[in-house]
């Protein structure tokens, strides 16, 4: 017998393909445009979203029976805030310049579509390892897109991926620059960030007819 069960591991699955929560539930949107110039940012923003998403999934399942109804959202917001509150202060203890590089959006996790919507859709209505499951699927799902995203854009818009110039020297033309090749600039705006998604989203209908509405 496996760790997992069926049902238990399509909680995991299916947010990283089928129900992506940004691809085919459009949640989460926002991040994407905003933090994904950088594949550092991406990372981060990620797995902060994965510990948030995870912890506060089990906190709220474990919390269902005794939260009223009338307060519900209040009480979900106080346990993403915390939650968030821990990730930006272990950034600035950590990783200072990524945390001012991220800035505000950190904070808007709290407000991220795809943590409430979890807690409120799955978490008050399940135990705790099934909404740990189904927080961990989310956030992968959602990580799964931010990193792609942010790949192309520091590749094609810097010539760079973590940091690293991975293209050659556009200085010194080394490298696919001594060939003429220059970076595309417009993939370091947030626009370019909502073609990439679409781009993905596309690719996923056409691999999976069954996703394409009517």
């Amino acid at each position: 017998m496996g760790l997992l069960s069926k049902k238990d591991a399509k909680l995991i699955t299916d947010p990283l393909a089928d129900n992506n929560p940004i691809t085919i539930q459009v949640l989460g949107i926002c991040s994407a445009l905003a933090i994904t110039a950088e594949l550092q940012a991406s990372i981060v923003m990620s797995i902060s979203v994965l510990f948030v998403l995870g912890v506060g999934n089990v906190v709220i399942s474990l919390m269902r029976n005794i939260i009223p109804s009338k307060i519900r959202i209040i009480v979900q917001l106080i346990v993403v805030a915390a939650l968030v509150i821990i990730v930006d202060q272990v950034l600035k203890a950590f990783a200072y310049e990524l945390s001012k590089t991220l800035s505000v959006f950190v904070g808007l996790i709290i407000t991220n579509c795809i943590i409430m919507g979890r807690f409120e859709a799955f978490a008050l209505g399940n135990g705790p390892w099934k909404s740990f499951l189904d927080g961990i699927g989310n956030a992968m799902g959602y990580a799964v897109i931010l990193i792609i995203v942010g790949f192309f854009r520091e590749l094609l818009g810097s010539g760079t991926l973590l940091g690293f110039k991975v293209l050659g020297d556009p200085i010194e033309k080394t490298g696919l620059y001594e060939y003429g090749y220059e970076n595309n600039g417009f993939m370091l705006l947030s626009p370019m960030a909502l073609i990439v998604v679409g781009i993905i989203i596309w690719v996923q209908r056409s691999r999976n007819k069954a996703l394409i509405e009517d």
